[in-house]
């Protein structure tokens, strides 16, 4: 047999919405039957008060006074037919029927009846006691008698010339007309009170739907399921995530973006004014592509931003904008880049090594034993490489010899001729080269780029390194100047410290003629060599723009704590009149 489903339980929204329709009918009913309660009471006071002003009134007529003494000093009750026709009866019944009283009774200090409407009940005992009145108190009272429920009051009638008690006077309104008086009063009161309700279904259906767009229509278990979940993944992650919400502030800003921005904590931030870089804000513009990705230099960090639309059941959300950071892989493709010109020139130069095999085997095949020793020497000399750079001999720190080697390999390929200048002095060992190889390898790559598109016929780069001892680390100072155009950043050449030549390290700056490759690295390799610099102290900076038809720019890196003093420390400095000086002064512009 097959169970039935269970029944799905009522969505929290919809729970909501009937505990706030059942408050407001029970507050509606409540107050309304509180009011007429109010009502019911307040009319019943009014007929007693109404009823008390009477009775004394007809307690107070002298005739009443004294015709009730006289027939309370005779022995016995007159007959019902004399009381009917006497003075007593018709007072009373002219109050009644002016005052639309119930009833106006008149008794004797017995508690018989002198004076009723119903002629039937004259010389009867009255049927509610009428001992208070006839001890002198007046009273007031809710009871029902011989002609149905009423509210009324009982008054003493005293002698004319005493303060004897000599009978009572009884008056009563029907509370029938009480509730009449009340059903004309409770109309409106009805009537407030369906406004109400009505006002109440209305503003709980409208906080429905507010409650359903504010949680996005999830159920509370599902709100704090994933409140859990977002706090998991965001604080997991490596990659920075920045969550902008339609309103245009920051929701999200988990702590890897904090970290890769070097920013504190921005949620709550205004979008538009947060410190952050203007490339991620353009990523959130109306007329931004989601598929396009940026790269952006921040804190001396290469990050790659990209943006897309946050929906949920077609309804804009704000944005969400990603982080990766691509610092180390560039520092990594770099290196990979120098190792792969190394493997390059290896297998270059093994068709020389297999000849100069074959040379020394000749010669001793045929007997010239000394020819082949003088050319073992000269192989000795020279090293078993040759790189094309000119007076590399001058580096003595193997890193930068193989680096600088590797560059230079890559230059020959382009026909651009790699040389270190002649005041080239490095004796300390280098330190930290993954910052060195940013630096010296973005500017080195730079200047080739500059001489091939450089109208000179001679391509040439120079490179001139000099270190200098420091207490916590030695400073390498880095001049690479090469025979391109110059920068050609404005109409006229500006000054090395002029605003146009400062326009080639922002980032996206590139003199090359075809477009920046998104993600390609393009126009960032200045600004995150100069952002290395700084971070350590340092600096890069351009010492002259140069001119068209050359010699070109010529930039300045300085490294701090980049190197260590090396055992031939010792030695005398050599003079270096080209560092932080115009790099072109006295040199032939022919290269």
């Amino acid at each position: 047999m097959k169970r039935p489903a269970p029944r799905q339980p009522l969505r929290f929204s919809t729970q909501t919405l009937l505990l706030q329709l059942g408050v407001v009918l029970l507050v509606v009913l409540l107050s309304g039957a509180v009011h007429a309660w109010l009502t019911y009471e307040r009319l019943g006071r009014e007929a007693e008060n109404q009823a008390l002003t009477l009775a004394r009134t007809v307690a107070s007529d002298p005739a009443v006074r004294q015709e009730v003494q006289a027939i309370s000093r005779e022995a016995g009750t007159p007959p019902a037919s004399v009381l009917l026709a006497g003075p007593l009866m018709a007072v009373a019944e002219g109050a009644r029927t002016r005052t639309g009283a119930l009833f106006v009774v008149i008794t004797d200090e017995t508690g018989l009846r002198l004076a009723h409407p119903d002629a039937d009940r004259l010389g009867e005992k009255v049927s509610t006691d009428p001992s208070e009145a006839l001890s002198g108190k007046e009273v007031t009272t809710r009871n029902t008698g011989t002609l149905g429920p009423s509210a009324g009051a009982k008054v003493p009638v005293f002698a004319p010339d005493s303060d004897t008690v000599v009978g009572e006077v009884s008056v009563g309104y029907s509370t029938e007309n009480i509730v009449q008086s009340l059903t004309r009063d409770i109309t409106p009161i009805a009537l407030t009170a369906a406004g109400s309700l009505l006002a109440g279904i209305l503003a709980s259906f409208l906080l429905r739907r507010r409650l359903q767009r504010l949680t996005l229509g999830l159920e509370p278990e599902e709100i704090s399921t994933l409140v859990h979940d977002q706090v998991a993944v965001l604080q997991g992650v490596d990659d920075g995530v920045i969550g902008v919400s339609a309103d245009g502030r920051i929701s999200v800003f988990n702590a890897a973006a904090q970290r890769l921005l070097g920013r504190p904590d921005l949620t709550g931030t205004p979008w538009k004014r947060a410190p952050v870089p203007e490339q991620l804000k353009a990523l959130t513009l109306p007329d931004a592509a989601e598929a396009d990705a940026v790269e952006v230099i921040a804190g001396g960090r290469v990050l790659v931003a990209s943006a897309r639309k946050a929906l949920h059941r077609q309804e804009d959300l704000g944005w969400v904008v990603m982080l990766r950071d691509r610092t180390e892989l560039q520092h990594l493709t770099r290196q990979l880049d120098a190792v792969g010109t190394m493997s390059t020139a290896l297998r270059a130069q093994r068709h020389e090594f297999a000849n100069q095999l074959h040379t020394i085997a000749g010669f001793m095949s045929i007997g010239q034993h000394q020819q082949a020793r003088d050319y073992l020497a000269r192989l000795a000399a020279t090293g078993p490489l040759k790189f094309p750079v000119d007076q590399a001999e001058l580096l003595q720190d193997p890193y930068l010899q193989a680096f600088v080697g590797a560059k230079g390999v890559e230059a020959d390929e382009r026909g651009v001729t790699l040389r270190i200048g002649p005041e080239t002095l490095v004796r300390g060992q280098v330190t930290e080269p993954q910052d060195v190889t940013t630096v010296l390898g973005n500017l080195i790559d730079n200047a080739v780029n500059a001489a091939v598109a450089g109208s000179a016929a001679d391509r040439w780069v120079e490179v001139e390194l000099l270190d200098e001892p420091g207490a916590d680390g030695g400073t390498l100072h880095i001049v690479v100047g090469d025979s391109g155009d110059g920068l050609a950043v404005g109409s006229e050449a500006a000054g090395a410290e002029g605003p146009e030549a400062e326009a080639v390290f922002a980032e996206g700056f590139t003199t090359s003629a075809r477009p920046a490759r998104a993600g390609g690295g393009q126009g960032l390799g200045l600004a995150l060599a100069r952002q290395l610099a700084r971070r350590r102290g340092g600096d890069v900076r351009v010492l002259d723009p140069g001119s068209p038809g050359g010699p070109g720019a010529v930039f300045m890196a300085t490294l701090p704590r980049t190197t260590a003093d090396s055992p031939g420390r010792d030695k005398p400095p050599r003079e270096n009149s080209y560092v932080g000086e115009d790099y072109n002064a006295g040199k032939d512009t022919d290269g």
